[in-house]
């Protein structure tokens, strides 16, 4: 924390309205710095994919000692508002990069994923086009820059946690076989932020992958969930691979659906790291998948960073 004759740092947080983003911001207050919210439904606006020189970036640091790339979406943003990913996740984030070196900003932290390596979709491609833009900076010695990569995120305001919750309410589970088969290490959105906030204020740079302490499918994810809520265990059904093209393309039909041909190709890779790193930076042992739902329903049984100290 930081004392009160200390000038507050400030954080130019993009993406400071999205699910991540928030928990972000929160964090980030409550360690005592100052922050600058900023996304396409901030007062004002900011439309990160429409920004893509360096120069239109600069307005935009003036006072700003840090800053959080947090910005992220699985397909293109639709309507006048909107963006592509190109414009998203590449060439706006290499402009943002570009002006903090150019502004002296040094310490740049981009949330990117785990399973972007190694994956073909337009999701991981421009995500690692950004990575490598900032690592690039750093080892230029322009820029302290760190790429945080975490597996799935936990929280009530999550799309996936959403989508987990409504399946664990269902009698018969038919599940496509990569969320049967395929291993991630879910970590709870409060707990992320936390870690992030204690590694932008730390001097690591680099690639930092985050997962929590147990590796598990997403059918058992959704299993463990509603063991949780006191239900018994549903019967499990493999969907056939045709239905699980055919309900991928379904949901890119719907633009506010997590589950679409993007996401099935990321969930076709298991999404798992080693465990300790997020249980150092937390200072303590991450929540484990087992207790997650007393989190995604009171999200202040979080532990507070003061009663871990």
């Amino acid at each position: 924390m930081h004392s009160p004759n200390t000038p507050q740092p400030t954080v130019l947080l993009c993406g400071g309205q999205g699910f991540i983003g928030q928990a972000l911001a929160r964090q980030l207050r409550a360690q005592g710095l100052r922050v600058i919210a900023a996304s396409r439904r901030s007062q004002p606006p900011l439309q990160f994919g429409k920004i893509q020189q360096p120069a239109d970036w600069l307005p935009h640091l003036q006072g700003v000692d840090m800053v959080i790339n947090a910005v992220g979406s699985l397909r293109d943003q639709p309507g006048p508002d909107g963006a592509s990913l190109e414009a998203l996740h590449q060439t706006s984030p290499q402009a943002l990069f570009e002006a903090c070196a150019q502004a002296g900003v040094r310490r740049v932290m981009q949330l990117s994923a785990l399973g972007v390596e190694g994956n073909d979709t337009d999701y991981a491609r421009t995500k690692r086009a950004a990575d490598a833009h900032l690592l690039a900076l750093t080892a230029q010695g322009q820029l302290d820059g760190i790429v945080v990569r975490p597996s799935i995120v936990i929280g009530a305001q999550g799309a996936s946690t959403q989508l987990f919750m409504r399946l664990a309410l269902l009698p018969v589970l038919v599940l496509p076989a990569v969320m049967q088969q395929r291993l991630m290490q879910p970590v709870a959105v409060d707990e992320l932020a936390e870690v992030m906030v204690r590694l932008l204020q730390s001097p690591t740079t680099g690639i930092v992958p985050l997962g929590g302490p147990q590796r598990l499918s997403m059918a058992q994810m959704i299993a463990s969930l509603r063991q949780q809520a006191g239900r018994s265990q549903p019967l499990q059904l493999r969907l056939p691979g045709w239905a699980t093209q055919a309900s991928a393309r379904l949901g890119d039909a719907v633009p506010s659906s997590p589950w679409c041909s993007a996401s099935l190709q990321l969930a076709s890779l298991d999404n798992c790291c080693d465990p300790a790193p997020m249980a150092q930076w937390l200072g303590r042992a991450p929540t484990d998948p087992a207790q997650m739902l007393a989190l995604i329903r009171n999200p202040a049984a979080t532990p507070s960073p003061e009663s871990c100290a």
